[in-house]
C-alpha cells in the first residue's frame, strides 16, 4: 500500500523530497499500562478474584472494553452492582484490590521488545516522551521498577489533563511539551481507547496488543503488530512518513483528511 504514497516527480524532485523527509519524525509516544508494563493482566487477575466471589463471569471482549481510559474504571464496579442489584462499596473494594494487583504485579518485567525500541530511538536521536491515563505515582513508579524512568523527555499523566483517553488531550500536551506537531511523531497503544486518542490528536498510530486486549480490533490503527519484539523503529518511521506526506506533512490534526495504512 505505501506504493499510492509514491512520488510522480522526477529523480531530482524524489530525492529532494527524500532529503526533507528523512528527520521528520522526531518523537515516539508511548502509553505505559499493557504498553511498557503489561499492568492489564494483573488488574484483570484482581477483578476476577473480587467477581468469582460474588459469582460473577465478565467474558475477555467485555473486559476489553475498559482497558486503557482509567486505573480504575467506574464501569467495572458498575458490571458487579448491576450483577448483585445493590451498590458496593467502591473504596473498599478499590484498596483490596489495588493491593493484590500489586502483588501480581511483582512478577512482571517490561513488554517484549519494548527496552529495545526505547534504545533504537535513543541512538537515532528521536526524544521519548508516555501519554498515561493513570496517575503520575503509578507511571513513575513502576518505570523505576522497571529501569526506564530516565528514558522519557516528557511524562504526561491523568492528572495533567481536563479529559482522559479516548479524549485527545494527553497527546496533545505531550506534543506541546515537547514543541513538535502531530506529523512529527508516532504513537504506539495497546488499546481501542488509546489508539482513539492518538488518531483524534493527529497522529501515526501504531497498535500492539497486550494479553488482554488482543480480542479487540483495531480499525482506528495505522498499523497492528502482535509484539514488538524482533521489529525495528525504522519499518514504523518509513510508514509514519509516507503517511504524513499524503496528508501534506506535518499540519495540525484539524487540516489532516486521514487515510489509513494497513498493518
Amino acid at each position: 500500500m505505501l506504493a499510492d504514497f509514491a512520488s510522480s516527480d522526477n529523480g531530482a524532485r524524489s530525492h529532494e523530497r527524500q532529503e526533507v523527509t528523512t528527520a521528520m519524525i522526531e518523537a515516539v509516544i508511548l502509553d505505559f499500562d499493557g504498553l511498557i508494563l503489561d499492568t492489564e493482566t494483573p488488574f484483570r487477575r484482581s477483578w476476577e478474584e473480587i467477581y468469582t466471589e460474588h459469582g460473577l463471569t465478565v467474558p475477555l471482549t467485555v473486559w476489553a472494553e475498559l482497558i486503557g481510559s482509567s486505573v480504575d474504571p467506574a464501569e467495572a464496579y458498575d458490571l458487579l452492582e448491576r450483577h448483585l442489584g445493590r451498590a458496593v462499596d467502591r473504596g473498599a473494594i478499590r484498596e483490596w484490590r489495588m493491593a493484590r494487583e500489586l502483588e501480581f504485579l511483582k512478577d512482571e518485567a517490561a513488554m517484549p521488545g519494548v527496552r529495545e525500541l526505547i534504545e533504537d530511538a535513543t541512538a537515532r536521536g528521536l526524544r521519548l516522551a508516555i501519554a498515561s491515563s493513570s496517575e503520575r505515582e503509578w507511571v513513575v513508579g513502576h518505570l523505576e521498577g522497571i529501569g526506564l524512568s530516565e528514558s522519557f523527555e516528557a511524562i504526561v499523566c491523568a492528572e495533567d489533563v481536563a479529559a482522559t483517553k479516548p479524549a485527545p488531550d494527553l497527546y496533545e500536551a505531550v506534543l506541546a511539551s515537547l514543541d513538535v506537531l502531530p506529523g512529527q511523531a508516532i504513537a504506539f497503544e495497546d488499546s481501542a481507547h488509546g489508539v482513539a486518542a492518538a488518531k483524534a490528536a493527529g497522529l501515526f498510530c501504531v497498535a500492539v496488543p497486550n494479553r488482554i486486549t488482543r480480542h479487540l480490533a483495531f480499525p482506528a490503527a495505522d498499523r497492528v503488530v502482535e509484539t514488538l519484539a524482533g521489529r525495528t523503529l525504522a519499518e514504523f518511521t518509513v510508514d509514519a512518513e509516507a503517511y504524513y506526506r499524503a496528508l501534506g506533512g506535518g499540519r495540525r490534526p484539524e487540516t489532516q483528511a486521514r487515510r489509513p495504512i494497513g498493518g
